[in-house]
């Protein structure tokens, strides 16, 4: 799991003025609205004595520990400590992390890492959010599945012939390939257009004693942006669009969360909504089914145990831009995290640990930074 990106967290209209305890790169946090309605973000440990501050309660803005009632601000700074009285100071050192959050496409977003903000990478956009002439809708998934390999499900052009029936025809047409991949390179990701079949929903049949129409062909474009994020552009027609976004949640190494956030430029009543959203579903469903039973469970760092192939593309450059993240010292050290067991309390270093020293609050381990195989954003040597 990667810092220094931003996730999505929860869904604007489910987050209130109540503490809100959310598992985020397998570390604990507490989210809450202060009185003047803007999301906070804290590492969840008290640095008192390991309290919860997700299972407290909010008070004048902060939030406020169950278990000695200290109370911390949004940006992380304890104001108040009972047990010495109410007026008096706390330490300089009483605070934990403060991460930055913004709201945006209708969820709440944290940066998880300590960079400035004129370093951190972007979220990924949504070009059509709030344009006329289209509408949106939004479903929560959570599976016991790597971030990662859904990552490169989703980038992987040749599953959809014999994952979904809605895309293909289970390999029975003895002219099936992926066609040529059109490449996109961007800032942080890699994306790719082609063309592929995907016949009608209410046509599923005629796959059984018709052959490939190649009036059902049509163009999707698809990528990720950073390790968690992914595009979709499908073009059923030339002028329909449905142009998909997902942000993904890695809750812990084999436990993601999924926003989808759906834009189309038809069917623009919200009658339409469930439909489009239980189609959605059918097909996130298949693809939750098949990487369920991959082994091993996380997908490789390297494509050395995988023989790939040409429309494997994205996907070993997707495995690059891992490496060279990896490289900039952003990747989390999970085994020292899983030996330190339930006995040292972590988090996630925030932007303020350049700027303060003395946390009670150790920083996660990370792997160590290798500066030389950090080749431009994602590129390994």
């Amino acid at each position: 799991m990667f810092i220094n990106f931003w996730y999505p967290a929860v869904e604007s209209e489910k987050l209130e003025d109540q503490p809100l305890k959310r598992r985020m790169l397998g570390q604990d946090f507490v989210l809450w609205r202060d009185e003047k309605g803007r999301a906070q973000c804290l590492s969840n440990t008290c640095c008192h004595r390991g309290g919860s501050l997700g299972d407290g309660l909010v008070a004048d803005s902060c939030v406020q520990c169950p278990y000695h009632g200290w109370r911390f601000n949004g940006d992380g700074q304890c104001v108040r400590v009972p047990s010495i009285g109410m007026k008096e100071k706390p330490p300089g050192r009483a605070r934990v992390d403060s991460y930055p959050v913004t709201e945006r496409y209708g969820l709440v977003f944290c940066f998880l890492g300590d960079l400035d903000e004129s370093e951190r990478p972007p979220i990924l956009e949504i070009p059509e959010w709030g344009e006329e002439g289209w509408r949106s809708t939004c479903q929560y998934f959570e599976w016991e599945v790597d971030f990662k390999r859904a990552v490169e499900n989703g980038i992987d052009p040749a599953h959809n012939e014999f994952v979904h029936d809605t895309h293909g025809m289970k390999g029975e047409d003895p002219n099936y390939k992926v066609s040529e991949l059109d490449i996109r390179e961007s800032e942080w990701g890699t994306g790719f257009y082609n063309e592929v079949y995907a016949p009608p929903l209410a046509e599923r049949r005629m796959r059984e004693t018709s052959k490939r129409d190649e009036n059902h062909t049509i163009t999707v474009g698809t990528g990720h942006h950073g390790p968690a994020s992914v595009w979709t552009h499908i073009n059923p027609t030339p002028v329909m669009k449905i142009y998909q976004y997902l942000y993904r949640l890695p809750i812990e190494e084999t436990r993601t969360g999924l926003y989808m956030i759906n834009m189309r430029n038809f069917m623009l009543e919200d009658i339409h909504d469930e439909t489009m959203m239980e189609r959605n579903q059918y097909v996130a469903f298949q693809d939750r089914d098949i990487l369920l039973t991959l082994h091993p469970k996380t997908a490789p760092p390297t494509s050395a145990r995988d023989l790939l192939t040409p429309s494997d593309y994205a996907v070993g450059r997707y495995r690059q831009w891992l490496m060279g993240w990896e490289a900039r010292g952003w990747r989390n050290d999970m085994e020292k995290v899983r030996k330190a067991g339930e006995h040292t309390a972590f988090a996630i270093p925030s932007p303020a640990r350049r700027r303060k020293k003395g946390w009670v609050i150790d920083p996660i381990p990370l792997l160590p930074a290798t500066p030389a195989r950090a080749v431009g954003t994602g590129q390994a040597a």
